[in-house]
């Protein structure tokens, strides 16, 4: 079954009082436990296609629905319903609270939910991506790629079916990038979370089952890869 479906989505944005077509006419199937790659140039249409997979914003037309749910029939409380069930984002500049310690920024989606054991969840969050040991330090103290696992823990905190990542890689180093791309790769096979990824980079892309091409906010190409090889490097901490 499909965790998330575009059928004829067109995006329109106004600029400086001009139409501005971000997608043009994109559908997009994409089965649970699936990990795409979404490439292609600055302003192709990729961060739009993720803001309407992650319930972030309405189509102009067509029709988006994730775990069966079509967007366009819900209201704002709806939509932020639906997004603390079923999805999680992952930020390409970490969007952290500093004032909040790491395993308090991963409790504060569990407390919007309304969730219970809080702080036992995120530990466990925590722990899944190698950081446990973090918990009680601010952002500021941490290194980029330890803020990066923070953001997935988070995402990750509340059980999504689906996992939005705009370039998880993009302010990383390669070595700290690799890392990461191992980490989603992991969680992907064990935990079975689908995963859309934006990005530029040719490692994210490599990992995927799936790259999508994206050009002047359509698809140009959607293929599949033969193998996801793991870029594990060997060291486990970024």
């Amino acid at each position: 079954m499909s965790i998330l479906r575009l059928q004829d989505v067109v995006k329109d944005y106004q600029s400086d009082g001009q139409p501005v077509r971000a997608l043009a006419g994109v559908s997009l199937d994409v089965a649970g436990g699936d990990l795409i790659a979404l490439v292609g140039r600055s302003g192709c249409g990729k961060s739009t296609l993720l803001h309407l997979a992650g319930a972030m914003d309405f189509p102009t037309s067509g029709e988006v629905e994730i775990d069966g749910t079509a967007t366009s029939g819900l209201d704002d409380a709806g939509l932020t319903a639906l997004r603390r069930a079923k999805v999680g984002f992952v930020f390409q500049s970490f969007q952290l609270l500093h004032t909040l310690s790491v395993v308090e920024n991963v409790e504060l989606p569990l407390l919007l939910a309304g969730r219970g054991h809080v702080r036992r969840r995120a530990l466990a969050r925590l722990e899944a991506v190698e950081i446990a040991e973090l918990a009680g330090r601010l952002p500021h103290q941490l290194s980029g790629g330890q803020m990066q696992r923070v953001a997935i823990a988070r995402a990750l905190a509340h059980d999504p079916r689906l996992l939005l990542a705009d370039e998880p890689t993009g302010n990383l180093d390669t070595a700290t990038g690799a890392l990461i791309l191992d980490l989603l790769v992991r969680i992907n096979r064990d935990r079975g979370t689908t995963m859309i990824l934006a990005t530029h980079s040719a490692e994210a892309a490599a990992i995927a089952h799936r790259v999508v091409r994206m050009k002047d906010g359509r698809i140009q190409q959607d293929e599949r890869q033969l193998h996801n090889d793991s870029v594990e490097t060997g060291a486990r901490q970024a």
